[in-house]
């Protein structure tokens, strides 16, 4: 979810095609790249912060990390992904959306996920807030 764009201008960001991730040194190479666009191209001010994931069989995972959790909503249409996100975390899956995983699981989920993939895109105004963690 992006902040609405009323005036008229074209998206900030655009969704870039996937291509399958196959190393952790592959995953690893991603995240750097996609922190350095984040840190880029995101003001300051801005909050919501971080990636969607669409997924080809359908639905969107928005990740976000912080210095120690791997933050993860899980739109209802791609609630099928969930076993696979459970078998990286090792942990139950939430009663809501939200997820939060321990920092260390970020390339083992970013690897599993990545053959599910279709595109990606930065997002800013996303609502990962800690009242919808469970």
């Amino acid at each position: 979810m992006q902040l609405d764009n009323d005036d008229g201008a074209p998206p900030r960001f655009r969704p870039v095609p996937w291509t399958a991730l196959e190393t952790p040194a592959d995953a690893e190479l991603w995240i750097a790249e996609h922190n350095l666009a984040l840190q880029e191209h995101v003001g300051r001010d801005e909050t919501g912060y971080g990636v969607r994931f669409t997924l080809a069989a359908g639905g969107d995972i928005f990740l976000q990390t912080t210095d120690d959790a791997v933050i993860l909503d899980v739109t209802p249409d791609a609630e099928w992904a969930a076993p696979l996100i459970t078998a990286v975390a090792q942990a139950e899956p939430p009663k809501g959306s939200m997820w939060v995983l321990p920092d260390d699981k970020l390339v083992q989920l970013i690897l599993g996920l990545s053959s599910l993939v279709e595109s990606t895109l930065l997002v800013v105004g996303h609502n990962f807030g800690r009242r919808h963690r469970y």
